[in-house]
């Protein structure tokens, strides 16, 4: 058995565990979901008391889930590609055998006793929902208890804090988070996850639908299992109201070579440590080896127009989610003062200090930026960025008479783009810096979800990854 004890962090030896390729032994019968989930259970077991990514366990049901699964692979009818996957669920999200707290105090033993959407829909693909991992608070920026799986000093980022970790931990092959501003992409590239933040509106969220720009996304240790699990939900669930919902071929995308990539900066470059922008610079020259062509700011008035659009993308994304949000948690602080942490009452205070002219403003950025987006389209098959500002920052909690820390869960700096622009965007473990991964991101124009995952498919079979600083 592959040794499940934390270790520096090399993407060039790491073996994630993966689902796809075990389902051949389904078929013969040399291996079931059953004996699958129970190795998961396994390393949950070894694992979970330092990584606490779970916040609930549904050891039972997934158990009599994989029989079943079991049972139809050796009828030679699953019903899916994922059919016996064990998954785990942001605990943002309903499951009617399970609570949903939503990492919030005032929500405990919340218990709608109804599947979100998504969930709904990995039922009806026959995967095992295993267990509601950790979120920070109401999807914010106050963290929950989970640890970094490759340093339990460090976060594992926010807010899919939980999805991460337990991806990464190697407790389940996949699993779901959600994004705001960050909370799919910086959370995947601090564990060392593949991750897919889809376009706007590809994954339908059920009754998560307050938010202008929240998504739901895919965590997992392969590719091949992040586009399945999404392909899977958004086939039966389809996409958000209003929306053609996720496109793409009903397997994962053949591996395909970009020609041209612009590189997005943002405004996390100038304040991004050494080591990472070292790292990332080597990467590039990889790419361009492999006769990648890469176009920067100031080599193209347009690519330099994109980047003074979104200049200011993490601002604008705090203050249109800010005023979206602020009315339930409003309610909900006045419903239960002492439920709602400080860090999110003082993110109210600011929400309930803006004008509508204010959330007007943003608006309006965000739709000049995404316009600054479609003219680059035909300039390059798609971006590249860091996802993450280096690696997982230290964190061991708020210190009492000190003020918050203003980004505990680290900095979504270089998410925000992808988010404002309702982009999709897959974050690929590509460096490692000091021992701890740091993702790589493709950001394609809308709907060019199954484009983007090729591409990264490539990169992460084609691109030798970078270590440094060990």
């Amino acid at each position: 058995m592959i040794s499940t004890v934390p270790k520096s962090y090399d993407p060039r030896d790491f073996i994630a565990l993966t689902f796809h390729d075990a389902t051949a032994k389904f078929r013969d019968g040399s291996d079931t979901p059953r004996a699958y989930l129970e190795r998961c259970l396994e390393t949950i077991g070894e694992r979970e008391p330092v990584v606490r990514a779970f916040v609930a366990l549904n050891p039972t049901g997934a158990r009599e889930a994989a029989d079943a699964s079991a049972a139809r692979w050796k009828a030679g009818h699953p019903l899916s590609a994922i059919d016996g996957l064990p998954i785990g669920i942001k605990d943002l999200l309903e499951t009617k055998d399970m609570p949903t707290e939503m990492g919030c105090a005032a929500y405990r033993g919340n218990f709608p006793t109804r599947d979100n959407a998504a969930v709904w829909a990995l039922r009806q693909a026959g995967a095992v929902i295993l267990g509601k991992t950790v979120t920070a608070e109401l999807g914010g920026a106050h963290p929950g208890a989970t640890t970094n799986p490759f340093d339990p000093a460090r976060t594992p980022g926010g807010s899919s804090s939980g999805s991460a970790a337990a991806v990464a931990a190697r407790m389940v092959p996949a699993a779901i988070g959600t994004q705001v501003g960050g909370s799919i992409i910086r959370p995947a590239a601090y564990c060392g996850n593949v991750a897919l933040k889809p376009t706007q509106g590809g994954i339908n969220r059920g009754e998560r639908q307050a938010t202008s720009m929240s998504t739901h996304g895919v965590h997992a240790g392969s590719i091949e299992d992040m586009w399945q699990v999404a392909i899977e939900i958004a086939r039966r669930a389809g996409g958000d109201r209003g929306c053609p919902g996720l496109f793409g071929p009903p397997t994962p995308p053949a591996a395909a070579m970009p020609q041209r990539l612009i590189v997005l900066e943002t405004e996390g470059w100038p304040a991004l440590d050494a080591a990472s922008q070292s790292a990332f610079e080597a990467l590039l020259e990889n790419l361009r080896r492999a006769g990648v062509t890469l176009v920067r700011r100031g080599e193209h008035p347009w690519v330099e127009a994109l980047e003074q659009a979104v200049g200011n993308a993490r601002a604008v994304c705090n203050a249109i989610t800010s005023w979206e949000n602020r009315w339930g948690i409003r309610n909900l602080v006045d419903q239960h003062p002492d439920g709602v942490s400080a860090r999110a009452k003082a993110t109210l205070e600011k929400a309930e200090a803006m004008r509508v002219d204010d959330y007007r403003a943003a608006l309006t950025e965000r739709a000049a930026a995404q316009l600054r987006h479609t003219a680059v389209a035909p300039l390059a098959d798609a971006m590249i960025s860091l996802s993450c500002p280096g690696p997982a920052p230290l964190w061991s909690g708020d210190v009492p008479g000190q003020p918050l820390a203003p980004r505990p869960t680290g900095d979504f700096v270089f998410n925000a783009p992808s988010s404002l622009l309702f982009a999709p965007a897959v974050t690929m473990p590509l460096l490692s810096v000091g021992g701890m991964p740091v993702g790589v991101q493709l950001i394609g124009q809308p709907h060019d979800d199954a484009r983007v995952t090729a591409m990264a498919r490539w990169m992460l079979g084609a691109v030798t990854p970078i270590v440094t600083g060990r």
